[in-house]
Formats: structure tokens, C-alpha cells, sequence
């Protein structure tokens, strides 16, 4: 490469190369995961120093939602749950979601709702407001599972609180596909608080499972899961704003409210087991963006 390159207009970034910033500047058209990250990643606190660059191409720049592959996460053909369910019948969400308490041990009083998360253990994903309101948590009679790998820092401390409360938090350390399956299955709420999100899917994954998902309303995830309205019936999950750890207490006491109607809780479910965020959908966007990129490079070679 020669030293043209090493320019702010090219791949210098604070001395030194940044090939991120150099994909950035050369690509035809950028695209995310989202259209709410798009917006976040043009701002100082998601850009990462990259934001100038960002708002430079924003007229190159787009967000697509990702789509869900409904052949490997759908609970009447997955392969991984101990019974398959669907919106119509939903005996068989009972059945994964006693066989997840007994899979980690748990002694949960019939009727009182399993939380779950399958994530990594770090600050990005949240898991600190996950410890810090665990304790209070177990406080409303709830049960808790986890799968995750990450800083050993929040391992220790998560298996410290699970000692204070046994036989109401399950830990996995480490990560298996036919436990995540397992988890978004057999439980009633998944909690994903995080500081930020480019879309996420686990979420996408939960609403198809008749899971109701807890979400901080950060990029992916405020776009894709609308805030339950108590009064209209509207909406697919609970959400909260700030990164506090109140907000996220919070949002998960709205959510165990509603639990205690299982009527509406049945509703709230059986609606979303209709959504759909299929790769169909999906894919004729990346159709679209690719002629989009195609015309714009045919521009310029005839100029």
C-alpha cells in the first residue's frame, strides 16, 4: 500500500491504520443490522471514533433487520426440545419448561414463572444489571437459569449468588446449541438487557416460542419488540430505557404482572407465535441493496 493511504481521508485513524475505517470509506454501499443501529452507530457513544466516517457516507449507509431461519427455530419441528408446540397447542411448552428445572435442579412452586438468558458474560450484554438485581429477583418467588461463558469475574460472581438462593438459579457454564434451544423453549421470560445491540435474534427466536422477552430498548432490540400495552393488548414484550438497574427491575416486574393473568399472558403469546421475521422477508431487501450498489458502481464508471 502506498502512503497515500495513510491519510484521514483513507486508513489513518489517531496514527496508526484502522482497516474497519478503510472499509468504511471504500465500500459502494454500507449496511447493518438494524435501522435503529444505523442511527445509533452515527453518534459518539456507538460509533467508537468511527461515527464522523459514518455520518460522512450516511446517504450509503443502511439498516436491514435480520431474518430468523424457521426451519432451525421453530418449537413444531426443533429437534433439540423435549416436545414440540405451537401457538394452537401449547401442551408441549409445559413439558420442555419441566424438563429445563430439572435439567439445573430447581425447586420452583407450580405456577410461579422461569427467567431465563442465554448470553455472554460480559458488560455489553448487560450481565452486570443482571447481577445487580438478581437478589431481588429471587425476592418475588421466581426461578432463574443461565447459560453463558465470559469474564470469569461475573462467573464467580453469579455462582456466588446462586449459592444464596439453591434450587431457584440454575448456571451453565459454557455454551451448547440444544441448551439455548432448550432455554428460549421451557422458559416463560427471557431477559436480554443490553448496553447495546445491533439487532440480536435471540429475541426474534423467544417470540416464535411463546417466550415474552425482556429487552433494554437499545438498536436491534427496541426496533424489533413493541412495549405490551396492558390496556389494548398491543405490543410483543417489556422494554426499559435507561442502563439502571430500577429500569430493568422494573420492566421484569411488568412483565411477572402479567404473568399472573394467564389469560392475557395466553394471548400475549399466541400473538406472538404469529409474528414472522423469516429470511422471506428478509431477503429481497439484500436483493434490493445489491442492485443499489450495482447501479451506483455503473455510475461511476460512466463518469
Amino acid at each position: 500500500m502506498g502512503w497515500e493511504l495513510f491519510s484521514p481521508k483513507a486508513l489513518e485513524f489517531y496514527g496508526k491504520i484502522n482497516f474497519m475505517k478503510g472499509g468504511l470509506v471504500y465500500a459502494d454501499l454500507l449496511n447493518t443490522v438494524s435501522t435503529k443501529y444505523r442511527e445509533e452507530i452515527l453518534t459518539p457513544a456507538h460509533g467508537f471514533g468511527l461515527e464522523g466516517v459514518l455520518q460522512e457516507r450516511s446517504q450509503d449507509l443502511f439498516g436491514i433487520v435480520e431474518g430468523v431461519d424457521y426451519q432451525r427455530w421453530d418449537p413444531a419441528v426443533d429437534p433439540f426440545i423435549p416436545a414440540s408446540y405451537s401457538g394452537e397447542e401449547l401442551a408441549g411448552k409445559k413439558v420442555c419448561r419441566q424438563a429445563l428445572i430439572e435439567f439445573f435442579d430447581l425447586d420452583l412452586p407450580e405456577g410461579r414463572p422461569l427467567l431465563g438468558m442465554t448470553t455472554r458474560l460480559c458488560q455489553r450484554k448487560g450481565i452486570d444489571l443482571v447481577e445487580n438485581i438478581l437478589d431481588d429477583l429471587m425476592r418475588l418467588n421466581v426461578g432463574f437459569v443461565l447459560q453463558g461463558t465470559g469474564e470469569e469475574r461475573h462467573q464467580y460472581l453469579l455462582q456466588e449468588i446462586s449459592r444464596r438462593h439453591p434450587g431457584r438459579i440454575g448456571l451453565f457454564i459454557g455454551y451448547r446449541e440444544d441448551l439455548a434451544h432448550q432455554i428460549i423453549a421451557g422458559t416463560d421470560i427471557f431477559l436480554m438487557p443490553s448496553q447495546y445491540e445491533p439487532c440480536g435474534l435471540d429475541q426474534l427466536y423467544c417470540l416464535r416460542y411463546g417466550t415474552v422477552p425482556v429487552v433494554r430498548a437499545t438498536g436491534g432490540l427496541d426496533e424489533t419488540i413493541a412495549a405490551y400495552d396492558p390496556q389494548t393488548g398491543q405490543g410483543s414484550g417489556f422494554k426499559f430505557s435507561g442502563y439502571t438497574p430500577a429500569e430493568f427491575l422494573g420492566a421484569v416486574q411488568q412483565a411477572l404482572s402479567l404473568y399472573e393473568d394467564q389469560e392475557a399472558w395466553r394471548r400475549l403469546i399466541q400473538n406472538n407465535m404469529k409474528l414472522n421475521f423469516s429470511w422471506d422477508l428478509v431477503a429481497p431487501k439484500y436483493v434490493d441493496l445489491y442492485h443499489k450498489a450495482l447501479e451506483k458502481r455503473r455510475q461511476l464508471i460512466v463518469g
